[in-house]
Order: C-alpha cells, then sequence, then structure tokens
C-alpha cells in the first residue's frame, strides 16, 4: 500500500527487538535541536559562499565583500550568524578583524554535502 508514493506496511506490527536498539541510540531532545540549528545555518547560499571563500584564505569583512559582490553590512550580518553557530572565528589585527573557518569540520560537513548531491 502506498500514501503519496510511499510504501507502507499493510499489517500493523510491532518489531520491538529493533526498536529498543533506534531509542537506545537517539540523542537527547536537547542534542537533536541544536543540530537542526546547525544545519539551518547551513541552509542559506550566502553563508556557503562565505565559507567556500573562507576555505581559500581567511580574510576581513571588506575582503568578503569584495570577493563575494555584496555589501559590507550584509556580509557582516551572515558572519554572525556563522560566529554564532561556532563556524567562524574572527582575530583582531589592528584595526581589521580577520575571519577563517574555525575548524576543519565545517570543510568536512560541506564537502559530505557535495558529495551527497553529485551522486
Amino acid at each position: 500500500m502506498a500514501i503519496n508514493d510511499v510504501e507502507i506496511c499493510e499489517d500493523r506490527c510491532l518489531h520491538t527487538d529493533r526498536l529498543e536498539k533506534v531509542r537506545a541510540g537517539l540523542p537527547d531532545e536537547d542534542e537533536l535541536y541544536d543540530l537542526a540549528e546547525l544545519f539551518k545555518v547551513f541552509g542559506d547560499s550566502t553563508r556557503i559562499r562565505i565559507l567556500y571563500v573562507l576555505f581559500q584564505s581567511e580574510l576581513c569583512v571588506c575582503d568578503l565583500a569584495e570577493a563575494l559582490q555584496m555589501t559590507q553590512s550584509a556580509i557582516s550580518h551572515q558572519l554572525k550568524i556563522l560566529k554564532q553557530a561556532k563556524l567562524v572565528t574572527g582575530r583582531r589585527e589592528g584595526k581589521s578583524v580577520f575571519y577563517a573557518l574555525a575548524d576543519d569540520h565545517v570543510r568536512s560537513i560541506i564537502d559530505q554535502g557535495r558529495e551527497h548531491i553529485e551522486e
């Protein structure tokens, strides 16, 4: 039987051994919420573009704005979100703040996403 092109069971029966294993492996609700919030940050193409630029080099807001042909205000707004999600870090050098990827996990997440959509 199918509902909206998704196959469903014809008989309603529970497989308790499988259910116990699944329940034991589920993270708590707070962790699932935090994970969903992290993936929301990746749901904006401007933020993805900023991360791609930062793959190449750490840059200040002025350089990011020029590289992406955007205003400094728009870049700054997106950097705030990326910083709150702990995806980028800022380092002050004189009057400039240089932004970089927070760690290699950021690149890995995006690389795995690209691999998935290219399959």
